[in-house]
C-alpha cells in the first residue's frame, strides 16, 4: 500500500507517519532525507544532488522525482509513505506517471485536518529532542520532568527558529495556495479521506488505521 499524509504545517504527519513505519514495516519517503542521503552517496544521481545543492540552487522535480524512483524499485514490501511530495498538482501528475511506469498504484491519501488557530497554539508549544528528533508539546505532550527523552534519553531539546506565529502563518497561506489544490485532486481521484487531526494523538493513529484498512 502506497500512501500520502497531507495536512497544513504542524498537522502531525510526522508523528503519525513514524506510526505507520514501526507498526506497519512501511518506508517513509521524506524529500529532505532522500536529498541528505543522495548527496553523501557517490552515485550519478547523488553527484547532481550534491551539486545542486552547493550551488544553493531549488532541487528540481525531477531530480527528487528520480530519486523517488530509485526507492521505489529497490523495494517496500508494506508500502511507501510520501512525505513532502507531492506539493504542488504538477508533482501529483509527475508522481502519479511515475507510479504507473514502475507498476505501483496510490492508495490512499489521508488529510489530517486542523483549524488555523488550533495549529498556532500546537507550534508555537513545539519543541523536539536534539538527537532522535521525537516531538514534544508544551501543552500536549510536555517534556519529561526529569529533563529526559522518552524515546532516546537525550537531554538537549530544541525549537524550530520558524516556530512562531508570523512564520507560521506565512507557512500555511503557501500551503493553501500551493498544496490544498491537491486535495480536490485526490477527491477526484476516489483515494481521499480525512481525518480530524486535532485530536489525541493515539485517536488520530485509530482513526488512520481505520482509513487504511476500509
Amino acid at each position: 500500500m502506497n500512501i500520502i499524509l497531507i495536512g497544513p504545517p504542524g498537522a502531525g504527519k510526522g508523528t503519525q507517519a513514524r506510526f505507520l513505519v514501526e507498526e506497519r514495516g512501511m518506508v517513509q519517503l521524506s524529500t529532505g532525507d532522500m536529498l541528505r542521503e543522495a548527496k553523501d552517496s557517490g552515485t550519478e544521481m547523488g553527484k547532481v544532488v550534491a551539486d545542486v545543492m552547493a550551488r544553493g540552487d531549488l532541487v528540481t522535480d525531477e531530480i527528487v522525482i528520480g530519486l523517488i524512483r530509485e526507492k521505489l524499485e529497490s523495494g517496500g514490501a508494506n508500502g511507501f509513505i510520501f512525505d513532502g511530495f507531492p506539493r504542488t498538482l504538477k508533482q501529483a501528475d509527475a508522481l502519479g506517471d511515475l507510479l504507473a511506469e514502475v507498476g505501483q498504484t496510490l492508495d490512499k491519501v489521508i488529510e489530517l485536518r486542523v483549524e488555523d488557530e488550533a495549529l498556532v497554539k500546537r507550534i508555537t508549544a513545539r519543541s523536539t529532542c536534539g538527537d532522535c528528533g521525537e516531538v514534544y508539546n508544551d501543552i500536549t505532550k510536555p517534556i519529561p520532568s526529569d529533563g529526559k527523552c522518552v524515546k532516546c534519553g537525550g537531554g538537549e531539546f530544541k525549537r524550530r527558529a520558524d516556530d512562531n506565529e508570523d512564520s507560521l502563518r506565512t507557512r500555511l497561506m503557501a500551503y493553501y495556495k500551493q498544496t490544498a489544490p491537491l486535495i480536490g485532486y485526490y477527491y477526484h481521484a476516489g483515494v481521499h479521506s480525512r481525518v480530524d487531526g486535532l485530536g489525541e494523538i493515539d485517536a488520530i493513529k485509530s482513526a488512520i488505521a481505520e482509513k487504511l484498512d476500509a
